[in-house]
């Protein structure tokens, strides 16, 4: 549910990406991974909840055979700080001996991104990659980078195209951070 206090400040933030930009980041993300998986059939694993807006838009723009499936691990909740790994729902298929492309919203610290790596692993996957929309600069981070970066975001609190803001926002055409005096 949507406060006003919430409303307010989203309607406050600062516009870093409009939906040209994010399709521009999306055609270029689209043209390496055609190139790069080009006669190989990887398993793309959308990681909910956040991601969900960037494989719907990245799917028709791929060439290559493909599976998709879905994996949800979560530091945040609606929180607006990262906490433990909480589980909810790990793929149904089959991740031996196959390329795994994780879709990601953002990479942060990557702590998530580190577990997720972790878990396709240790399901004896081929190999695995990771794809994010929007990649946060100027925060050290724990994890391998992100092999295919569509945009970089300053240490704010960014939201919108799937990022939600305290379980709002998700459906906003563009990326935004909270105005400079909320973060």
């Amino acid at each position: 549910m949507t406060t006003e206090l919430t409303q307010k400040k989203i309607t406050q933030a600062d516009c870093l990406y409009d939906l040209n930009d994010i399709n521009q980041a999306l055609d270029k993300i689209a043209t390496q991974l055609n190139t790069h998986y080009a006669g190989r059939k990887p398993v793309l694993l959308c990681v909910m909840k956040g991601a969900l807006v960037t494989m719907g838009q990245l799917l028709p723009k791929l060439s290559f055979p493909l599976e998709i499936d879905y994996i949800h691990a979560s530091r945040y909740g609606d929180n607006l700080e990262g906490g433990d790994i909480n589980w909810h729902h790990k793929p149904k298929t089959a991740l031996t001996n196959r390329d795994i492309i994780l879709i990601e919203d953002i990479v942060d610290r990557g702590e998530t991104l580190n577990v997720l790596r972790d878990f396709c692993m240790e399901n004896k996957a081929k190999s695995v990659t990771c794809v994010t929309l929007v990649n946060k600069v100027d925060v050290e981070q724990s994890c391998q980078p992100a092999e295919f970066v569509g945009l970089n975001v300053p240490n704010r609190y960014v939201f919108g195209f799937g990022m939600d803001y305290q379980g709002d926002a998700r459906q906003l055409p563009g990326i935004y951070a909270l105005a400079e005096s909320e973060q």
